[in-house]
């Protein structure tokens, strides 16, 4: 599955959120898209899904033009596509097992109870967490097995436990990835490629190293920005020196 999106702009009232926003991403690639709180990241992404329609430009998803697509041309595209929130988004009244079972969108499928059992199983198995795991319910995880459930989901803590999941969903099965993050440096290490987004346009496209090379302020200084926050983060850590 491909993405791009070509001269895209949005606006709500008088505020300008995307204005021209050329964003590619192959696949099978990781890209990671940076940018400051409240710039426009999510709304970005909320294009790709079809959630919102571009005030002008394309949206192009796996080849179909997204915003021209009826109801069920956009349930098929999003029957394919998985979504990991922050928080990991589960619902406390589900059980792990019946929250998985949620990413499963064909009705068939997830009317086949014994396929569900088998399917859940796998997606536990890619993100570390044993079965018995699928009979708690939310409450009874930690933060980081949370998130972890929140991917098995989307598929189908720790920093450094979600980066590495990330690529090992890319290599095993190919998933073409858009990541949203504000940490940088875990954007480098698992990424293609980095898109910084700010003051309504895609600033920087490319590797870590031509990000960091980049003469753009505004680029210079988001990283500037994260360099200093990791200090602070250090300082804060017990046993820190």
């Amino acid at each position: 599955m491909s993405i791009e999106l070509k001269k895209v702009s949005k606006r709500f009232v008088d505020n300008v959120v995307l204005n021209e926003v050329d964003f590619f991403v192959a696949e099978g690639e990781t890209v990671a898209l940076l940018g400051p709180s409240g710039v426009g990241k999510s709304v970005l992404l909320k294009h790709i899904i079809g959630l919102i329609k571009p005030d002008s430009g394309e949206v192009w998803v796996d080849g179909q033009l997204v915003p021209t697509l009826g109801r069920r041309e956009l349930a098929t595209l999003r029957s394919r596509i998985g979504y990991v929130f922050q928080n990991g988004a589960l619902f406390d009244s589900m059980d792990v097992f019946e929250n998985i079972r949620l990413g499963i969108t064909d009705d068939t499928a997830y009317a086949d109870k014994d396929y569900c059992i088998e399917r859940v199983k796998e997606c536990l198995r890619l993100v570390n967490l044993p079965v018995e795991v699928g009979r708690k319910f939310p409450s009874e995880l930690s933060g980081g097995m949370r998130k972890r459930v929140g991917i098995a989901r989307a598929i189908p803590v720790n920093a450094d436990i979600i980066d590495s999941l990330i690529e090992r969903l890319q290599q095993e099965i190919g998933v073409t990835s858009v990541v949203v993050t504000h940490d940088v440096r875990g954007a480098f290490r698992v990424a293609d490629r980095i898109a910084l987004l700010a003051q309504a346009k895609i600033r920087a496209v490319g590797t870590a190293e031509e990000i960091i090379a980049s003469k753009d302020p505004v680029v210079q200084q988001f990283l500037e920005r994260d360099l200093e926050m990791a200090v602070i983060q250090a300082n804060e850590t017990p046993g820190s020196k």
